[in-house]
């Protein structure tokens, strides 16, 4: 290595060569406890769900049939909308 290829190195680039990397910055962290609390927030709905205080059979017919519903509006041709 040349002294004059040391002017086109990069910060990264030296930090690299050195085995080393940047500091994380703040968002880094943000980004990831955000992540973690979002899925923390899903695991709890879905904790929820399954130990509400109706019966499991009442809980998965009731979520069967509203699923089901849903389904077969989706499914069902529009005829409120004219052609």
């Amino acid at each position: 290595m040349k002294l004059s290829d040391l002017r086109d190195l990069s910060k990264d680039d030296l930090l690299d060569y050195l085995g080393l990397e940047s500091r994380r910055g703040v968002s880094d962290l943000v980004s990831v406890g955000m992540g973690a609390f979002s899925a923390g927030i899903l695991l709890g709905i879905g904790l929820g769900i399954i130990f509400a205080p109706k019966a499991g059979v009442e809980m998965r017919a009731d979520l069967a049939h509203k699923f089901a519903s849903k389904k077969k509006l989706e499914e069902a041709p529009s005829a409120q909308v004219p052609h």
